[in-house]
């Protein structure tokens, strides 16, 4: 008996950025470092930075509320929830309980995952596969930040680097042939130490002096980083092409995670896909982590690029370490 397995698609964007913007003029005056060193070495021009008041959650239900629209669904229509992320509100509950709240969302299943900037493509296909075994029929996965309340901001090397925002997706059943065509997800626990916050867990619990020694604030190998995310975010795209049966002839649009434009760059380049089928807005955001992905996604979608039938490859690496690709047809 030959099974016919369900084809899962997103079917509803929405992102949230805070309004506060942060230029890299106003970090001159912050630390050491001047606008043409910034673009330069990382392609950013500003960020935007959440208010006092503004927590991930805030962040994620916003973006959630317009891909729900977009979808032209009910809050109530999901039984699903995942939030991608590394700077939760709190440690618990969860912040995806905390946005179910705030949707108004009854008996749905709610959690958060934390695979750092890679996490909205875990959370994709963790979805998909949920949907596929008819476990749940419309999720919503979203990649939600505030991470620059984990940034040290008298770290030049760390601080241009991060911004905040919230981008979200719906996903449910869709024609065969079109949606998620294949996900590729690894990791290597080996490379923990290039990226990662050393305190607060239960590893090194919060005390006065993990504080004083700023052992809450993000630290980065930031040149290991830069040769491990080139040559594993052009190795997974290949994965997942083969698992699609495409290959990168096929792509029309490339999405991959926003941490630095040369990255981006040397990807593209050994991939052979043009720049001009590279979907980057780093400029103007910065790395939002879990959240680059469908914040470029979204505004992608809504600026007319992305079209019904086009190839779209979204990929990512980051902390732990973590990496993954996913093949969509739109």
């Amino acid at each position: 008996m030959e099974v016919k397995f369900k084809s899962v698609g997103i079917v509803g964007t929405g992102f949230c950025v805070p309004k506060k913007v942060l230029t890299n003029f106003d970090l001159e005056k912050m630390v050491d470092t001047t606008d043409d060193w910034i673009r330069t070495r990382t392609g950013i021009r500003e960020r935007r930075i959440a208010d006092s008041n503004e927590a991930t959650s805030d962040l994620a239900g916003k973006a959630a509320r317009k891909a729900l629209e977009d979808a032209r669904l009910n809050p109530d229509e999901i039984d699903l929830i995942i939030v991608a992320t590394l700077s939760p509100d709190m440690s618990f509950p969860s912040t995806a309980c905390l946005v179910q709240h705030k949707l108004g969302i009854k008996n749905a299943c709610a959690f958060d995952l934390e695979a750092a900037c890679s996490g909205f493509i875990y959370g994709l296909s963790v979805a998909d596969a949920f949907i596929k075994s008819s476990t749940y029929k419309i999720a919503l996965v979203i990649g939600a930040e505030t991470f620059s309340r984990i940034v040290d901001w008298k770290d030049r090397n760390t601080c241009i680097l991060m911004g905040d925002g919230a981008g979200a997706v719906v996903l449910r059943e869709v024609i065969n042939g079109k949606g998620i065509l294949s996900t590729y997800l690894d990791a290597d626990g080996s490379g923990a130490d290039l990226m990662k916050q050393p305190a607060g867990g239960s590893r090194l619990p919060a005390t006065e002096e993990t504080v004083k020694q700023g052992l809450h604030y993000f630290k980065m190998q930031g040149n290991e980083v830069f040769k491990h995310a080139v040559r594993i975010m052009t190795a997974s795209t290949i994965t997942a092409l083969k698992k699609a049966n495409l290959s990168n002839e096929d792509v029309d649009w490339l999405i991959p995670h926003q941490a630095n434009s040369r990255i981006i760059q040397s990807v593209a380049k050994r991939l052979c896909i043009p720049m001009e089928k590279v979907i980057v807005n780093l400029d103007k955001y910065g790395n939002t982590t879990a959240a680059t992905i469908p914040i470029a996604l979204d505004e992608a979608v809504k600026q007319g690029k992305i079209k019904e039938e086009d190839n779209v490859v979204l990929v990512a690496f980051g902390a732990g370490l973590t990496w993954g690709a996913c093949v969509l047809r739109w």
